[in-house]
């Protein structure tokens, strides 16, 4: 029986985002990643990026069969167990990580989810490690395609405390964990990949 999810955006956005990545990993170390999901894009980047050992994480271990199978359907032994990682929590399971990489998370969760994210990260890398967001984001108060707004609307109505959030905002969060917003870099489907790094 295959215990692989999976998830349409996923596959849909892998490419865009590893030819990202490829530009912002460090060439060797240890990425941690935020709400991996499936595991599909744990797979992907780690087969892509051998050199690096992949760290899939999650707030509980439901998904875990499906990251550890599309790790050994892709014969990527550089992805490391996942564990489960509340990024609200003061104490996370991994420390000391090259880069954090999180994609379509802090929209799908309270802003509380964003802050604990930023604090979180601040620990966990030294000075020039690099945080990656991957996700839609409102620039200047708004939102950057019409589509951006519908879903939104819909997020909120599933969650008043859930929504697309304000670059500007996110960045302020990051800033006071300690790192500098490096980069904006325009993605399909009106997403975005925002590169911090650590101070």
């Amino acid at each position: 029986m295959d215990a692989r999810r999976f998830s349409p955006a996923s596959e849909r956005n892998r490419e865009p985002i590893l030819e990202v990545l490829r530009l912002l990993l460090p060439e060797t170390g240890t990425v941690l990643e935020l709400g991996s999901g499936s595991g599909q894009h744990a797979a992907y980047f780690a087969k892509a990026l051998p050199a690096l050992q992949w760290q899939p994480s999650d707030k509980t271990a439901e998904g875990f069969d499906s990251v550890a199978a599309w790790a050994e359907s892709e014969s990527a032994a550089n992805v490391r167990p996942p564990v489960v990682l509340d990024v609200t929590s003061d104490q996370w399971p991994v420390e000391n990580v090259e880069a954090v990489y999180s994609a379509n998370v802090i929209h799908i969760s309270p802003w509380d989810v964003c802050l604990g994210l930023m604090r979180g990260a601040g620990r966990c890398l030294g000075p020039g490690g690099v945080l990656v967001l991957y996700g839609p984001f409102r620039i200047g108060g708004e939102h950057t395609a019409e589509s951006n707004a519908e879903f939104d609307q819909s997020l909120r109505s599933r969650d008043p405390s859930w929504g697309i959030r304000d670059l500007e905002a996110v960045a302020d969060a990051a800033e006071a964990s300690g790192f500098d917003l490096e980069a904006r870099v325009p993605m399909p489907a009106n997403n975005q990949t925002l590169v911090f790094k650590r101070r």
